[in-house]
């Protein structure tokens, strides 16, 4: 017989990380059932977002803008970027000013499947998360605490 494996919670359900980890996989499985037929990944679609807010306020959004808002590997965005551009969802064009950094920018065709692709989402998110009901703002406040609690 194997060895006792010795644990801090006394069962799975006791763990956050545990839990944290199933709610992902079930919630991406959601995602991606919603984006496939869309052609977009979930990262995709996330960068895709962060770029559209932070276009609400700049016409100079740049990669690593688009990391900072997302929270991203830089170098991954980079990858995920040429995959997006090949798609013709985006362009990335010379900065005016910063001869290292590209200019991204949504083309017609990316604003529309972000924007069927948003309904999607949200639309899933609202089915997924429902049994919240009034505690799904309390939900969202302890995710973002933990997520600006970690972020380094």
């Amino acid at each position: 017989m194997a060895k006792k494996i010795e644990f801090h919670f006394k069962s799975p359900l006791d763990s956050p990380g545990y839990l944290l980890g199933q709610l992902t996989m079930l919630w991406q499985r959601k995602q991606k059932r919603v984006l496939d037929p869309l052609d977009l990944t979930s990262t995709q679609f996330v960068l895709l977002c962060a770029l559209a807010w932070l276009s609400r306020e700049s016409d100079e959004v740049t990669q690593v803008d688009i990391a900072n808002q997302g929270n991203a590997d830089r170098m991954m965005v980079s990858k995920v970027l040429r995959t997006l551009e090949e798609k013709k969802f985006i362009t990335r064009k010379e900065h005016k000013t910063d001869t290292r950094a590209k200019t991204i920018s949504l083309t017609e065709s990316g604003e529309t499947v972000l924007q069927k692709a948003i309904l999607c989402i949200e639309a899933a998110d609202l089915e997924f998360f429902s049994t919240l009901e009034k505690e799904l703002p309390n939900f969202n406040s302890s995710m973002a605490s933990l997520i600006e609690a970690n972020k380094d």
